[in-house]
């Protein structure tokens, strides 16, 4: 276990919190999520971006649990759907979508779209609050593709089975994640907010 200060991950999504911990392996920190705590509250994500998405996750849990949380918000968007469906990526099918629903309706919307025209761009953005619910770090990448016709993979969660890398022409679902933890949105992000994280805790601040 480590010895270090704790890092709350502000999601109950199994598969994105052990990407997450996996991404921050590095750190002296001891990870987990929300089911660990079942005082945490549910936050509204009602912001019109993903960094305010983000800061809302962090910041309101932060205060709530009195710890230091990380909030994530990432999605994607397709360049011939107007940039949807963008911060609405998790509930594009309604409030009770699934996966495979939110992938239906974007294949019901993109129609016959040709492969060319079905570019697309994953994006993350990551906040780090402190138990004061001030933002301490952040971080924001992303990830370009396109949209394949069908899915294909079994790998990943979200839209990755429909995902395509045109430097593997091949999805996050075919390709694993120890290609999505290096090139993915989330990864890129999760590396940028590496160097913060380790000057807070070198400096003391997180302990």
């Amino acid at each position: 276990m480590s010895s270090g200060p704790s890092l709350v991950l502000g999601t109950y999504n199994r598969k994105k919190g052990e990407e997450l911990a996996h991404l921050f392996r590095s750190l002296d920190v001891l990870v987990q999520t929300l089911d660990v705590y079942p005082q945490a509250i549910s936050v509204t994500e009602d912001g019109d971006s993903f960094a305010a998405n983000a800061r809302l996750k962090a910041t309101r849990q932060a205060v709530h649990l009195q710890r230091w949380v990380l909030g994530e918000d990432s999605g994607i968007s397709v360049a011939a759907l107007h940039g949807e469906p963008g911060v609405y990526s998790a509930r594009f099918a309604g409030e009770a979508a699934t996966d495979q629903t939110n992938n239906q309706l974007l294949l019901e919307k993109l129609g016959d779209t040709p492969l060319d025209q079905r570019t697309a761009f994953y994006t993350c953005h990551m906040t780090l609050a402190d138990p004061q619910g001030e933002v301490r770090a952040e971080s924001e990448s992303y990830c370009h593709g396109r949209m394949r016709f069908e899915p294909a993979g079994t790998n990943g969660f979200g839209y990755d089975p429909l995902f395509e890398l045109h430097e593997y022409h091949q999805t996050f679902g075919q390709l694993g994640s120890a290609v999505k933890s290096a090139l993915s949105h989330r990864a890129r992000a999760a590396h940028a907010l590496l160097g913060q994280l380790r000057a807070l805790i070198r400096e003391g601040q997180w302990t």
